[in-house]
């Protein structure tokens, strides 16, 4: 079991910032790809960003490319999401999740387990 606690989020102006912390604990915990997810009311749920720990590789969706950066600490268990430029579109809950050593897209269907979320929201 893999658990994961994120922070962070909140509301913010169109072109402003905001940063989320996800916290990775659990058994093998190590074994999981992490990455970003969020969803809007009346949207599926959609991946954002996620690390491949095979390549070191870094996955982000289209719409959020040049605006977002995924990092995290060198012990693994702390992974953030930096949000710069930030667009109403991103309103969404946003989740940080767990995928399997096979997932390479990115996809819902490739996560494991998921956080609770936490809510992003950005006004124009």
């Amino acid at each position: 079991q893999v658990q994961l606690v994120e922070s962070g989020g909140g509301s913010v102006q169109a072109g402003g910032s905001l940063r989320l912390y996800c916290s990775v604990s659990g058994h093998n915990s190590d074994q999981y790809d992490i990455g970003w997810f969020r969803q809007a009311p009346g949207r599926e749920r959609e991946g954002v960003s996620c690390f491949s720990r095979r390549d070191g590789n870094i996955i982000y969706a289209r719409p959020v490319r040049g605006r977002f950066i995924m990092s995290r600490n060198n012990a693994g268990d702390t992974i953030v999401l930096n949000m710069n430029d930030l667009k109403p579109e991103d309103t969404a809950t946003y989740f940080c999740a767990a995928l399997g050593i096979r997932a390479a897209y990115c996809r819902p269907d490739e996560v494991d387990y998921y956080g609770q979320g936490t809510q992003v929201t950005v006004s124009s």
